[in-house]
């Protein structure tokens, strides 16, 4: 559990009464047997009023389960909703393997599908991390123009979305003119690709509600939203245009902290004047350091082959910096979100916790030295992590931080010290689907290769766990998912869950019953 739910009831002013009769309840926390009797659960005013067997409230619509599971409903512990809603209409270069590759297929998508007049094609989800060729404007600029086509502005935007690789018409429109490679990194590429989405604010409002619905389909009720943007006023004008598929936290950035502080709510409150209870206000998000495949999480170690002040990676935010921020957020009842990736960042950002008494998560922790898993726990900071980073970085990993994979993504050392973990995807950077996150957590590979340290597995329970924020029992938010097989079973293939049904405050956002 990430921290507290949001919005408890809310939401379920339209919700009807309801009795779900014949369900198998699964108890994320215990783990009761997969034989246990059917009960039955009933539902008023957006909660779980009763849960037993032979339940009877005359006048009460019944739904017969007929023996199917019923589990709390998933949250996402990180999403960047509006990024997410982009790269579900971009081209996805997740398959390229080198930079030429990449250029080709771009190249390609150009021809094939020719832009409107002022329109710039917008790719993401390359890996140069492994690549044996560099990107290039040119190489891009030479592809397209082999391809016969004119110059044509193209941003490529990585899977960690830490950097843009843009051709000379894309580094013109965006104001890099002459930059010497393309390839914008951290806080150069930061400063510019917000000016990569050209669409309208309705348009992406529209892709974001379909986005959500897609989400609800998969079981999730929730998510923590750290797009890098004014969320708090973003979500509340969904809300009021009528998105009613999740809840969501808003995460703030520094440059949006006044304006929270402002609203004198905590973390975990909801927003006032929003009909359904919906919003609540999420933590402060700072990036402290960059990303593994783009070689600068900050590390402890030298990356291999690197020399020079960024050898280790890029501290971007220090403690003189990172310390008072915290403080006047927490101060102001705010949680942290402190995205710490290497070893050293999460080092230093531990320590700000403990300095400012803080509380909150770190997002990602994907290199930790022991010590620093064992003192997370210790000071109640939340492992914010995404299981399907280790499947996509784990050949990154090997080469990057060789000698060290014993302690990255090390979610069961994590467990073992009771850290207490939040699963999510960092969507775009991997799909917004929790199954896909419980299923790398759980077996540490996909597609038929040799589980990467296996000895880093949670068990289904521990991942099931870090995927809710309630449980199925009277006085509990009515925020339920209703699957065909029991995600307890080892025989429950769990990137392919199909679910039957979601509901939200004792409404259903998906069903195919």
């Amino acid at each position: 559990m990430a921290g507290p739910v949001s919005g408890v009831g809310g939401g379920a002013a339209s919700a009807r009464p309801l009795l779900l009769r014949g369900v198998r309840v699964v108890d994320t926390l215990h783990g009761a047997s997969p034989e246990d009797a059917p009960v039955d659960v009933l539902l008023r005013d957006g909660l779980v009023a009763a849960v037993g067997p032979r339940l009877v409230e005359p006048g009460v619509e019944v739904l017969d389960l007929d023996g199917r599971w019923l589990m709390p409903g998933l949250w996402d512990a990180h999403v960047h909703m509006d990024q997410w809603a982009l790269a579900r209409q971009r081209l996805d270069l997740a398959g390229a393997t080198s930079a030429a590759h990449a250029a080709t297929l771009i190249a390609a998508r150009l021809r094939d599908r020719p832009l409107p007049e002022g329109a710039m094609l917008v790719a993401h989800g390359f890996r140069d991390g492994l690549w044996d060729d560099a990107p290039t404007a040119d190489l891009l600029d030479r592809a397209i123009a082999a391809a016969g086509l004119p110059p044509s502005p193209v941003v490529a935007v990585s899977s960690d979305l830490h950097c843009g690789w843009l051709s000379s018409p894309a580094l013109v429109r965006l104001g890099s003119t002459g930059h010497e490679t393309g390839l914008l990194r951290e806080a150069e590429w930061f400063a510019v690709a917000g000016g990569i989405d050209e669409v309208t604010g309705d348009v992406l409002d529209r892709w974001v509600h379909d986005a959500a619905r897609a989400a609800a389909a998969r079981g999730v009720v929730g998510i923590v939203e750290l797009e890098i943007a004014d969320n708090i006023s973003a979500w509340a004008r969904r809300i009021r245009e009528g998105s009613r598929s999740l809840r969501v936290e808003a995460g703030v950035w520094p440059q949006h902290l006044d304006h929270a502080l402002a609203l004198g709510l905590a973390s975990g409150d909801l927003l006032p004047g929003l009909d359904g209870g919906l919003l609540a206000l999420g933590p402060l998000k700072v990036i402290s350091d960059g990303s593994l495949n783009t070689r600068t999480a900050f590390c402890h170690d030298p990356y291999p082959g690197l020399s020079g002040p960024h050898a280790h990676g890029m501290l971007t935010v220090p403690p003189e910096e990172l310390v008072p921020l915290m403080a006047r957020a927490h101060g102001g009842g705010l949680s942290c979100a402190i995205h710490a990736i290497g070893d050293h960042a999460n080092t230093l950002a531990l320590d700000a916790f403990e300095a400012t008494g803080a509380r909150g998560s770190i997002e990602h922790a994907q290199l930790l030295t022991v010590p620093d898993a064992e003192r997370m726990a210790a000071l109640g900071v939340v492992a914010s992590i995404q299981p399907e980073h280790a499947m996509d970085d784990r050949d990154v990993a090997d080469r990057h931080w060789v000698g060290r994979t014993d302690r990255a993504f090390a979610y069961a050392t994590l467990a073992r010290t009771g850290a207490r973990l939040a699963l999510g995807s960092d969507a775009p950077v991997a799909p917004l689907d929790p199954w896909v996150a419980i299923d790398a957590a759980v077996h540490r590979t996909r597609g038929g290769r040799p589980a990467w340290h296996p000895e880093q597995r949670l068990d289904r329970l521990t991942a099931l766990h870090g995927s809710v924020r309630t449980h199925v029992g009277a006085g509990q938010p009515a925020d339920l998912v209703v699957l065909d097989t029991d995600p307890r079973d080892p025989a429950t293939a769990l990137r392919q869950m199909p679910v039957v049904a979601t509901m939200l405050a004792g409404r259903w956002t998906h069903t195919t019953l």
